[in-house]
């Protein structure tokens, strides 16, 4: 009995094994010089828009399908795509100045997956993002392609500033600010380019 019993195990054991294979989470890097973000930033007079580098990242897939994942934005390079010259770079400074961002002493934020539903018009996520050390759960549908050897995941994110304690110009802390207002919330559209070779 002992011995059919062994025949029967090492039978199954490469089934096994080749099954729980196929559960594996596989973490891909993402390609920070492929990869991009872009923001627009509402006021009462009108709206800028920018972008900001990503540092470094991961995406978790699991049977082909998108599971978790993560990436860190430099702050400091912060930057201003609808203006130009000196009026360009004073806003720069003003977004990193501590009025706003303070860069000087949060050069990183971080978003981070805890969770994911795949459904039909893409993934519903949701997940940790961390300005000036708040970290507040945000919400969005990231959408998965094949562009040749990589693959690509886009989204487009809605930020509360006012969660952040980014108050200049809001609101939401500032009473009789008139058109001078600056609205709570910001939008990001993300880019992220990896590989299909697992890192």
């Amino acid at each position: 009995m002992k011995s059919l019993f062994t025949a029967m195990l090492a039978l199954a054991l490469p089934a096994l094994m080749i099954a729980n294979n196929g559960d594996e989470k596989t973490t891909y890097t993402v390609h920070t010089e492929k990869s991009s973000i872009e923001w627009n930033a509402y006021k009462v007079t009108g709206e800028h828009e920018g972008t900001i580098d990503i540092t470094m990242g991961t995406l978790e897939m699991e049977n082909g399908k998108l599971v978790g994942g993560e990436f860190e934005i430099d702050m400091t390079s912060l930057a201003v795509t609808d203006l130009t010259g000196d009026t360009k770079g004073k806003l720069e400074g003003h977004l990193k100045s501590d009025d706003f961002f303070g860069v000087s002493t949060y050069p990183k934020a971080m978003l981070k997956i805890t969770k994911v539903k795949e459904k039909a018009d893409g993934y519903h996520v949701t997940a940790d993002l961390t300005i000036k050390e708040n970290t507040h759960p945000v919400e969005f549908i990231a959408v998965m392609s094949e562009d040749g050897d990589n693959m690509i995941a886009r989204t487009r994110i809605t930020v509360d500033r006012s969660k952040y304690d980014v108050r200049y110009g809001s609101n939401s802390f500032f009473d009789n600010l008139g058109d001078k207002a600056i609205y709570d919330n910001f939008d990001l559209a993300v880019k992220l380019v990896i590989s299909e070779e697992a890192s």
